[in-house]
Order: C-alpha cells, then sequence, then structure tokens
C-alpha cells in the first residue's frame, strides 16, 4: 500500500508542478547550448545531425510530469512511457535514482548498508521519507539524464559518440529502459534513446537462394547471413533496428506471415516493449550465437562497423548443433557523415583499426548492452513457421479455489515435465518442445498443430497461430490495441536480486533435489533454458556455460536461506575446487540491483548485510563475477578496456563499470584523452585473435542473451 500512496504522490506532484528546473516542454524546445554543459559547442553536434533527429535538455520535472502519471494506472504500460517527449522513461519509476533506492546520497550509496535498502524499499517502505525523496529535485541521489539525443539514421550516433569522445563525456544508452540494474539511464550522460531509429523489420525480411550465393563470403559481407544461415539449416532472416523492440518485430513477422503464407518463426520475448526471453520452448535454440547473424554498430571510437562469422565449421562431432565460428570479420564505413543509406560505402577497415573482431563478436553476444557501443541493427535468425498452444492452469476466468489448492502439485509436474521427462514417462522429444516463463502457470508447446488449430477457431485467427500470433491476439493491451501487451507491467520497483542457474546435472542426481529446489525458491521457475541451449553455441560467445546447463532459473532463493544457499546448495551445484576460478552462478537476466556473490574469502558464506555497499564491493564477489565467473570476466574486461578506453560507454553494473580507469573523474578521463594519441575512426579485423583475448563475454544480446538480444533494447 505505502507503494500506491508514493505513486499516487508522484501524479500529484506532477499535477501540481513542482518547479526548480525547465519545465518539460520548456526543456525540449530549448536551445541545445543551454542546460547541462552550457560550456560545450552543442551547435556543432546538431549541425551534424540528420534533419529528423532531435537534442534536447531534460529535467527531473520531465521525469515526473511525463512518467509519474503512468505509475498510477490501473494498468500501467510500457507502450505509454517509450514514446513520451523527453526520453526519459524507464518501466521501474525507482530506476530514476542511483541503486533503484531514492534515499538522499552523495556517493551512489557507498556509506550506507544493504540492510538500509532492503528497509527502505522492500520490507517497511511506509516508515521512511520516501515520498519526500521523490520529490526532491535536488535529490543527489537522481540518476537522470540532462542531455537527450533521438538519432535517426547511424550518422547521427557516429556524430554523438565522435563529440562525446572529444569532450570528454559519457554515452548512456537505451530503448525502453529493460535493465533491472538501471544500465539505460545515468547522470551526466548524454542519453541516446534509440526508439526513433530507423525501423528495419516491416521490410526487413530476407529469403535466402542458394543458387545466387556461390560459395565464398563477399568482401561487403553481403552474402555472409545467408551462407551462414544455410549452415545452420536455415534460409530467412530479418533485419532489426537498434531501436525496435519485439512488439514492432512480432508484428513485422505476422504481416509476412499473413501475406506469404505462414512461413515465419521468430524466437523472441513475451513482453511486446523489451526484448527478453519469454514463453519460449528449448527445442527451439534461442540464445545469442544462434539468433544473431550480423551486427551493425557504432563503436566508442565513432567507427560504424558492419561484422560476422566469415569462417565456421562443423561441430557435430562433439555434439554441437551450430556450426564452431573460426574467423569474424568486419568493414567499417568509409563516408560515416552520409544520412542517406543508399550512399553508404562500406570498405575494409585501416590497418591500424585496433578492434579485433573476433573479440567483439564474443563480447556483444552475451556481454551485456550499453557498454560496448551502439547497436543500429542486427540481423536475425527465423525458423520455420511451427504451431504453438499454451496449455492454462487454473488461469482467469476459470480461477477457481480447488485448483488452486493443487498449485503445487502443478509446480512440481511442470518443474518434471520439462527439466526431468523420464520421471514422467515423457519423452525428451515432447518435453523439448515445451516451456514455461517465471510466474505463470501456463505452459507452451510447440508442434501441436491439431489444438493450435482449435485454438486458432476459437480466437478467430486468420491461420494456425504461431508464437508471435499467439502474442499478439491473445496478450493484446486494451489501452493499445493491435501491439503486444507487457509482461511484466510498469512498476515502482523491479527485482532486486539476481536468479540462480540451477543445473541439470545437479537435478539429474536425485529427484529430492527437484524438490529442494522448488522448496526454497521464492518464485516458480523460469524454464527457458536447457534443451537445445547446451548444443546450439557456436563456441564464440560470452554466454555462461552456467546458462546452457542450467535446467531453469530461480529468482534466488528465499532471503532468510541465503547462508543456506551458500553455504549447502551452491557446493553441492557448482563446481567450486578451483579457488582462484569462481563459476557463473546467477543469470543476467533479471539480475536485480542488489545482487553480489559470497564473500571473496569464503565462498560458501553470504556477504553480510550489515556491511556497506562499499565494504560489499571491497569484501564479496562481484555482481560481474557472479554472472559471468572469473576466467570469462576477465576476457571480457580486457576487450572492454580495448575497445572503450576511454569508457564513454561506462553503464551500472555493465562490464568495466566497477574498474578503476571507469571511476576516473571526467577532468582525468580529459586529461588522458588529449594526451593520448587518438587512431583513425575506422580499421580492420584480424585473423589472429588480439592479445585481449587470452586475458584469461553482446548482446548477449540483444543483450546478454539472446534473446535479452541487446538490440539496445535497455
Amino acid at each position: 500500500m505505502a507503494y500506491f500512496a508514493v505513486a499516487a504522490r508522484f501524479l500529484l506532484l506532477a499535477a501540481v508542478g513542482i518547479t526548480g528546473n525547465p519545465s518539460t516542454a520548456d526543456a525540449a524546445s530549448a536551445s541545445p547550448a543551454s542546460g547541462w554543459r552550457s560550456d560545450l559547442d552543442w551547435a556543432a553536434l546538431t549541425s551534424k545531425l540528420s534533419s529528423s533527429a532531435s537534442l534536447i535538455d531534460t529535467s527531473y520535472d520531465s521525469y515526473k510530469d511525463e512518467c509519474g502519471p503512468e505509475f498510477s494506472e490501473p494498468s500501467p504500460t510500457n507502450h505509454a512511457l517509450i514514446d513520451q517527449p523527453s526520453g526519459m522513461c524507464l518501466p521501474y519509476m525507482f530506476l530514476g535514482w542511483e541503486m533503484s533506492w531514492p534515499r538522499p546520497s552523495k556517493n551512489g550509496h557507498l556509506d550506507q548498508t544493504f540492510e538500509e535498502a532492503v528497509q527502505d524499499l522492500i520490507v517497511n517502505p511506509a516508515v521512511t521519507d520516501l515520498e519526500s525523496w521523490i520529490s526532491d529535485p535536488t535529490n543527489p541521489s537522481l540518476n537522470l539524464p540532462s542531455k537527450v539525443l533521438f538519432p535517426v539514421v547511424a550518422s547521427d550516433v557516429v556524430a554523438a559518440v565522435n563529440f562525446a569522445k572529444e569532450n570528454g563525456l559519457e554515452i548512456s544508452v537505451k530503448n525502453s529502459g529493460h535493465s533491472y540494474q538501471g544500465a539505460s539511464s545515468k547522470k551526466n550522460t548524454l542519453l541516446l534513446n534509440m526508439n526513433r531509429y530507423t525501423h528495419y523489420a516491416p521490410t526487413g525480411i530476407m529469403d535466402c537462394d542458394a543458387s545466387i550465393l556461390g560459395s565464398t563470403v563477399a568482401e561487403d559481407l553481403s552474402t555472409q547471413p545467408c551462407l551462414l544461415s544455410f549452415a545452420k539449416n536455415k534460409s530467412s532472416l530479418i533485419r532489426v533496428g537498434g531501436g525496435e523492440n519485439f512488439d514492432k518485430v512480432y508484428r513485422a513477422v505476422i504481416a509476412a506471415n499473413e501475406k506469404e503464407g505462414y512461413k515465419y518463426h521468430l524466437v523472441g520475448g513475451g513482453a511486446g516493449t523489451w526484448g527478453g526471453l519469454g514463453k519460449v520452448a528449448s527445442e527451439v535454440q534461442q540464445e545469442a550465437d544462434f539468433m544473431v547473424v550480423q551486427l551493425e554498430m557504432v563503436l566508442p571510437n565513432g567507427a560504424h562497423v558492419k561484422f560476422g562469422p566469415t569462417e565456421w565449421e562443423d561441430a557435430s562431432a562433439e555434439g554441437f548443433t551450430v556450426p564452431r565460428t573460426k574467423v569474424v570479420s568486419g568493414i567499417c564505413r568509409s563516408n560515416p557523415d552520409e544520412h542517406d543509406e543508399e550512399k553508404w560505402i562500406w570498405e575494409r577497415c585501416p590497418e591500424d583499426f585496433g578492434i579485433d573482431f573476433n573479440d567483439l563478436w564474443f563480447a556483444v553476444r552475451g556481454g551485456g548492452g550499453g557498454t560496448w557501443g551502439v547497436v543500429t541493427s542486427v540481423l536475425l535468425q527465423l525458423h520455420e513457421y511451427i504451431p504453438v498452444n499454451p496449455y492454462y492452469f487454473n488461469s482467469p476466468p476459470s480461477e477457481s479455489e480447488e485448483c488452486s489448492a493443487i498449485a503445487p502439485q502443478f509446480a512440481e509436474f511442470k518443474a518434471q515435465y520439462i527439466s526431468s521427462p523420464s520421471l514422467l514417462n515423457v519423452t525428451k522429444e515432447h518435453s523439448l518442445a515445451c516451456g514455461s516463463p517465471d510466474v505463470a502457470s501456463e505452459i507452451w508447446c510447440y508442434g501441436e498443430e491439431d489444438s493450435a488449430a482449435k485454438a486458432a477457431y476459437l480466437l478467430n485467427l486468420p491461420g494456425v497461430p504461431g508464437y508471435a500470433e499467439f502474442t499478439m491476439f491473445v496478450n493484446t493491451n486494451d489501452r493499445f490495441p493491435g501491439k503486444v501487451a507487457d509482461s511484466p507491467a510498469p512498476a515502482l520497483i523491479g527485482s532486486s536480486v539476481a536468479g540462480v542457474l540451477v543445473p541439470q546435472s545437479w537435478l539429474d542426481e536425485s529427484e529430492e533435489n527437484m524438490k529442494t529446489v522448488l522448496e526454497y525458491a521464492t518464485n516458480t521457475p523460469y524454464y527457458a533454458f536447457g534443451g537445445a541451449a547446451a548444443s546450439g553455441s557456436d563456441q564464440a560467445n560470452s554466454l555462461s556455460q552456467a546458462h546452457r546447463n542450467a535446467a531453469f532459473m530461480v529468482m534466488n532463493f528465499a532471503d532468510d536461506d541465503e547462508a543456506n544457499f551458500w553455504g549447502n546448495l551452491f557446493p553441492k551445484m557448482f563446481d567450486i575446487s578451483d579457488k582462484t576460478n569462481f563459476p557463473p552462478v546467477f543469470g543476467s537476466n533479471h539480475a536485480g540491483f542488489l545482487t553480489t556473490g559470497p564473500l571473496k574469502e569464503d565462498w560458501t558464506k553470504p556477504c553480510p548485510r550489515e556491511w556497506t555497499f562499499e565494504e560489499r564491493r571491497e569484501m564479496c564477489i562481484s555482481f560481474q563475477e557472479a554472472i559471468y565467473g572469473t576466467e570469462r570476466l576477465a576476457r571480457l574486461e580486457a576487450i572492454k578496456k580495448a575497445v572503450d578506453p576511454q569508457f564513454i560507454f561506462n553503464c551500472m553494473n555493465c562490464i568495466g563499470n566497477n574498474l578503476p580507469e571507469a571511476s576516473k573523474s571526467e577532468d582525468e578521463k580529459d586529461d588522458e584523452s588529449s594526451s593520448a594519441e587518438i587512431g583513425p575512426p575506422l580499421g580492420n579485423s584480424s585473423d589472429e585473435p588480439s592479445g585481449a583475448s587470452f586475458v584469461s563475454s553482446f548482446v548477449a544480446a540483444i543483450s546478454t542473451t539472446a534473446v535479452y538480444l541487446l538490440i539496445h533494447i535497455i
């Protein structure tokens, strides 16, 4: 109830117009030379932008007036947030403050404790000064950008990155802002809001014709997507812009299916305004290495590049269903200031480019979004059309007390059906065809054509529905008809902790292990893991092996059982024999802002909650290390230093964010950038791995995981 009062208070503030900063309308129309960093020549930046791009000043009032009212709606939706004029709205209101914690702090809460955060935000927000904190436009914990650029074409992004590089600025990137850590909003940054960027999906579906391809990849990479697709026994792709969320992509696929006769299937998320994993079956490979075929990005050095695998080999003898990537090549645009895409010129990168595309391919697919540069478009793999059918349990309007009483038994049945089918005499084939999101009671299965046909008749659908069709027609938001609904919807605060990736091998050891997980988990398991994920790797991505080997993810064990998890379950689930190599434990998808690992000196003991966050950072396994593991994190951090030595992209809990170099003041960065020789904006890939490759993870993406596909959907 306290949170409803907070939302109502925020709405009241918007209505009465508490000020002290320019109004939203004034900010949006203000000269880009005013406001934050008015000492800089912002006119020089605007002169290089396309006619449709816009650079605006924003403020706390922009956030309050435009975003606040939606959180008091009976059915809030991100569809109402992402198109607001300032581009500042976030799916969780408290993301507008550092660590999603509005308590005033001048040092990012380093001197405050985990327990204080829990009390303020989760246990007892009613006894705090939460309302006064969120209504204070001078609150030092506010974490909102003061300038927002809406790029429309890649040259707008190039101009912004070069301007930031020349002036020692940091850049934050967002589409809808789906990041529980707040990676897509940061104070004292130039925010690139990609929501108005060119939409490619409506006309972006490509059917490959083997008869005109040849057998070698063209130097301009024009044949690379189809040749790689054929190597994976697929023949269709879709180009998606850096600002397009799954609602837009689903609608493009549906339109193509209606026109072409139902031939395409896209693996994507259950949330239309986000890009996360959704109601997917583990039978259909949905990780970054399968989905992402080619990437187009603007890098921190200002180069506009296109890259993807150009040499691969069959790895089926080792049990892999995806070709092993051997060489990744890239090309650079030699006319990066040209706005018209039809006039773009792609050429080999100069020899002194200094960026290894093999490393970049590894990092961007799995290593999180917002830190490697800006994804301007991505070519995603399409599958053959597959009918899908959901099986609901105790769902409205037929919800009943009788069914509610047996919900625990259904949860156990679902866990066994998906992760241990032999216990139910279910074949692996049938099990792999099904999946289920967390918190939802339904099970979604592919290949159930008879059932799907009946559903199509009942729902008056034009054909036997695939996943995109079901997502669109069944989940449409009433306030935004024709669009995919949010799942979950906006709220004041998102997930605060992370999900444990429960290994399939551990579950297979004993039936009791499954019961243990269901008993201790604070939420129903998230079944978007296992199956083809383990064998579907191209072996050149940064997604942790824990993701691939997991049966499912549980959104952490109850707080009171934290000591039991680290002391009892963790050593049984994971190999901790090498004390120099902490294993990946948490899923990057849905990892919350309070996430941390155990004590560095004793992995079987939780990080004390009475410690300050500064002490926890010093003495406990970090957020990143608990997700990627020691070795993979070391390689990712080395790549980060090579790709972005100025830390222009330095988002919360992103790769490199906790390194000393990322914590330097703007003046220190200015001094270093002025004394360092800045190389040319374009460059060349090398067939030999760079040194950064051996120091020991994007999109993971469409960010971390693919289908968190970090299309800068964050």
